[in-house]
């Protein structure tokens, strides 16, 4: 007779920590894109980042949970209705993957679970916002997150964790999210990009970060937060959760290593922009792999995710498409190499679920032959025409109803100022006028009688920043 239902208070707690970690890449990236971006557009970009959190949070929990993971109906979505906002579940019963014989399934209550998947659902869609910025309006990105969330995220989630077609019938695999998030967010993000069109000046102005200090601490919270968004991608605290740890810090490493070596030859110098963005392609690359290849591998994929996405984000250049803050380069492109390289390098001798829980086969340099290579391309094909797909129309339905991109004049300007009506940098005086600390003081100041000085011209945006 099965025993009763038991919290398994090791697996919870990892849970809960991972969760935590995952929310806090979110900030992160807004940070990380915020100092990519131009001064004037700094605070538009990180708003992007969280309003995600918010508006993507309740939709999880309203529905969005139960289309992911509720019972399978088709293939292509789960139950709606399973697990609908408007229930409960906190029975000692409710806790996730329990079944008839095992009714404590992982030992994890349900919300845990939950609340670990809305935090990928929330920076999934926080990383298309990088595509478009400088030039979309806020109002015209809320309601493509909520369309793009309910038609794509939630359902592909659905398809690959969930039991729908790629998991369950064509049996690709995915760790941690290369197809699910990844793939995903960089088709959507090319989708969008296109609709909206290039900015004002591109590619004949340089528009370079503003504030790369930001971009480096964006990059380390990423890369902290990122050991919650794979090795808590096991569910559980065991050697598996382990090894993706592992794997995850030296791909990332290795990709530093391959971007700034490319750099250095194509550029003469290496960066910390060039460093930070490597960090990014290793932690995307590793994604779908982490738990499924062994470390030596690991390495080697960081090194040619490093190097492959330093050379692809200068495909906008020659294709023509502005994708101003490289999601494309980084996203899309470092998705495709870690999920094709699960099926090179998978191997059942570092993680058994690959053939007894996925029912996926050893990759091709395991003897495996070339069908989980197969399955890998199926898969990423599958999620990119279709992220791309809705992505184009529902961009495409917001420009031609309520308009998606800026007006030329905020664009110009400062889309900060025209959206939010605050800037991100006020460097006047106190006083509004000139004498540093002593006129903030009052001390000093010219008095009524004295005639103000002339104000000086102001500064182009466009030129300072």
């Amino acid at each position: 007779m099965p025993e009763a239902p038991t919290i398994d208070s090791g697996n919870t707690v990892w849970l809960l920590v991972s969760t935590a970690l995952v929310l806090l890449m979110t900030p992160g990236l807004a940070l990380f894109y915020g100092g990519l971006n131009r001064s004037k557009g700094v605070l538009n970009m990180m708003m992007m980042s969280f309003s995600a959190i918010g508006l993507i949070s309740v939709l999880w929990w309203f529905y969005g949970f139960s289309v992911a993971f509720g019972t399978d109906v088709n293939g292509f979505w789960g139950d709606p209705a399973q697990y609908l906002g408007t229930k409960t579940f906190l029975a000692e019963t409710d806790l996730w993957g329990a079944t008839a014989e095992n009714p404590s399934g992982i030992g994890v209550p349900l919300y845990v679970f939950m609340a670990f998947q809305m935090v990928f659902a929330v920076i999934t869609v926080a990383l298309i916002s990088g595509a478009i910025s400088d030039r979309a309006r806020f109002a015209g990105w809320l309601l493509f997150a909520f369309g793009w969330a309910t038609l794509v995220y939630f359902p592909v989630a659905h398809w690959v964790w969930g039991g729908g077609i790629i998991g369950g019938d064509i049996h690709a695999l995915d760790f941690a999210g290369g197809t699910a998030v990844h793939i995903n967010a960089g088709a959507a993000a090319l989708g969008v990009a296109l609709v909206l069109g290039k900015r004002l000046g591109w590619p004949r102005e340089v528009m370079k970060p503003h504030n790369i200090p930001l971009v480096a601490l964006g990059a380390g919270l990423l890369w902290f937060g990122w050991f919650g968004f794979n090795a808590g991608s096991e569910l559980t605290v065991d050697s598996v959760a382990g090894l993706a740890f592992i794997n995850t810090q030296l791909a990332t490493a290795a990709a530093v290593l391959g971007w700034i070596v490319v750099e250095w030859i194509k550029g003469g110098k290496p960066t910390l922009v060039g460093a930070s963005s490597g960090a990014i392609a290793g932690l995307v690359a590793i994604t779908p792999a982490c738990g499924f290849i062994a470390p030596w591998a690991a390495v080697l994929l960081g090194l040619v995710a490093g190097a492959v996405c330093a050379l692809a984000v200068s495909l906008k250049y020659r294709l023509g498409y502005d994708d101003s803050l490289d999601v494309v380069g980084v996203h899309f492109v470092g998705g495709w190499i870690g999920s094709l390289w699960l099926g090179l390098f998978a191997t059942n001798s570092v993680n058994g679920a690959i053939t007894d829980v996925v029912g996926a086969s050893d990759g091709l340099f395991y003897g495996g032959g070339a069908t989980q290579l197969g399955r890998q391309a199926l898969a990423g094909l599958i999620v990119t025409v279709w992220s791309f797909g809705i992505a184009w129309l529902l961009a495409f339905a917001i420009e031609k109803t309520i308009g998606f991109r800026v007006s030329q004049e905020a664009e110009v300007d400062s889309i900060d100022i025209a959206e939010h009506a605050e800037s991100g940098y006020d460097l006047s005086t106190a006083s509004g006028s000139g004498g540093g600390a002593f006129a903030m003081a009052g001390i000093g100041t010219p008095n009524s009688s004295t005639p103000a000085a002339e104000p000086a011209a102001p500064v182009s945006e466009k030129v300072a920043g």
